[in-house]
């Protein structure tokens, strides 16, 4: 059941899908929560070189890594997935949407649970990156190649790098996948623009205390004497 689930809710999620037969034959994103179910069942079984061995196989097949520790949830809609890897103490909740080149990792600093925790409803955009055993919150979503470092509240829109929090108020919905890419606020350009506003009124001030022809009068009265 667990498997057909998976299979149904990628062909309902993503529109390139045409039946769940071109899903469980062509789709890596299918094929790789396959061979996790194996790897994770001998990671629990104490038999950790065979569980890498599955994984690690699998990782060359779909281009997915995926730790045998790692603890998924049902219906993980897998999107294209190229390149995405998550961590062994990585835990993902029900009804996420990954795309790929995401990376669920390390910082190398930490010790025990190193790795994400994600809600349930979560979308992290291709190319993001979240690092640490940082908490994600239910219906949260993550903009294309952000960076998150830190806990994200639950129904909370985040982008840049590093991430800062720009929405609050995301509605749970399924499927996971209603992030507007092109809609979200370019924080590296709002800190630029803050920065020339406030250069701006530092010039103004200057200019006001000390006029551009101060300097000069001063100067001529200096040679007269």
């Amino acid at each position: 059941m667990g498997l057909w689930e998976d299979a149904k809710n990628i062909r309902d999620k993503d529109p390139a899908a045409r039946n769940v037969l071109e899903v469980i034959v062509l789709y890596p994103g299918f094929h790789v929560l396959v061979t996790h179910r194996i790897a994770h069942f001998l990671y629990r079984k104490h038999l950790f070189f065979l569980a890498r061995l599955v994984s690690q196989l699998s990782r060359h097949l779909t281009g997915i890594e995926i730790h045998p520790g790692a603890q998924i949830g049902r219906k993980l809609f897998i999107d294209h997935g190229m390149g995405i890897v998550f961590g062994e103490t990585t835990e993902i909740g029900d009804n996420c949407t990954i795309y790929h080149g995401v990376t669920l990792g390390g910082t190398g600093k930490d010790t025990g649970k190193r790795h994400p925790t994600l809600g349930n409803n979560v979308l992290i955009g291709a190319g993001a990156k979240v690092l640490g055993p940082v908490n994600i919150g239910d219906n949260v979503r993550v903009g294309a190649g952000s960076v998150v470092l830190q806990n994200l509240p639950a129904n909370a829109t985040a982008v840049g790098v590093p991430a800062e929090v720009v929405r609050v108020g995301n509605i749970q919905c399924c499927p996971a996948d209603d992030l507007d890419q092109q809609a979200l606020p370019d924080i590296t350009n709002q800190r630029i623009s803050e920065l020339e506003a406030r250069l701006s009124r530092m010039e103004a001030k200057l200019q006001g205390e000390y006029p551009p022809d101060k300097p000069n009068n001063a100067k001529g009265a200096t040679a007269a004497h």
